[in-house]
């Protein structure tokens, strides 16, 4: 399943939020995506489309430093790319974002090795994506989008969770998924991609009270869309339900990593 959990969301409104405790992806899969698939190496020129708050951009550019990699970040928010810019700076990581879309990048044609996009294809229109993308790819190059997604269980911290999201905010639909989306698979074949391949594997998330809060609040179905009182009223529900029912400090959150690649027509 990949779709938008819920119209309208403006991610701007959640950058402080989202800059702290958002847990971004973990540093297995970018050790597997070296390894296995070759990606954030030797001389790339790597594109991160939806970038946010720069997730995988400072990830790549962090560990393909010493190769020669390249990466330009790309987003719509510009509360986003400033949060972006300053983690980069914390960071010591060099990345370029820039304003854009997936759909309207702004790059050259036939230019980029690797396009990537983490946690937000569902944010995008697919056949204008996919054309742009396209474009700017040198042929035979690669795509790559990931997720890593909370995964909900019957009772676990995950579920009642979203429970508490859904009794706050009936627009949200982003509940009880499994993190593995199957209809990205047809979406690149049929824009012309090929020799399509994906891998899965869960990884938990650790979280304190504090930063689970901060990482719900920085959700579509939170921060993204509700006003500032119902992010307040949620926020102090979701701290008497952490208290209730996980009274431990730690709390170790399942995760679903979930990768598909596919290269460009030559």
């Amino acid at each position: 399943m990949t779709m938008k959990p819920i119209e309208n969301a403006d991610f701007g409104k959640t950058a402080g939020d989202y800059a702290i405790h958002r847990a971004g992806f973990p540093n297995s899969l970018f050790k597997k995506l070296a390894l296995d698939w070759d990606i954030g190496i030797r001389n790339q020129l790597i594109v991160d489309v939806g970038t946010g708050t720069g997730t995988l951009a400072r990830g790549f550019a962090s560990r393909g430093a010493h190769a020669g990699v390249k990466v330009i970040g790309i987003d719509p928010a510009s509360d986003m790319l400033d949060a972006a810019r300053m983690l980069a700076h914390e960071d010591g990581t060099v990345v370029e974002f820039r304003a854009g879309t997936a759909e309207d990048t702004g790059l050259k044609a036939n230019t980029v090795d690797i396009v990537t996009a983490g946690q937000c294809w569902h944010w995008f229109e697919p056949k204008a994506s996919l054309a742009e993308i396209q474009r700017i790819l040198k042929p035979g190059a690669t795509l790559l989008i990931a997720y890593f997604d909370w995964i909900p269980l019957s009772g676990n911290i995950v579920r009642l969770t979203e429970k508490l999201i859904e009794h706050h905010n009936r627009q949200w639909k982003g509940g009880n998924q499994y993190g593995i989306h199957p209809r990205i698979f047809r979406q690149l074949g049929e824009a012309g991609f090929i020799n399509l391949e994906s891998f899965t594997y869960d990884e938990p998330a650790i979280y304190t009270h504090l930063g689970w809060r901060g990482r719900v609040r920085a959700s579509a179905g939170i921060g993204a869309s509700l006003t500032q009182g119902e992010v307040a009223e949620f926020d102090r529900e979701l701290t008497s339900l952490l208290t209730q029912h996980f009274p431990g400090e730690s709390l170790s959150v399942p995760h679903r990593i979930f990768a598909l690649k596919g290269s460009a027509p030559l």
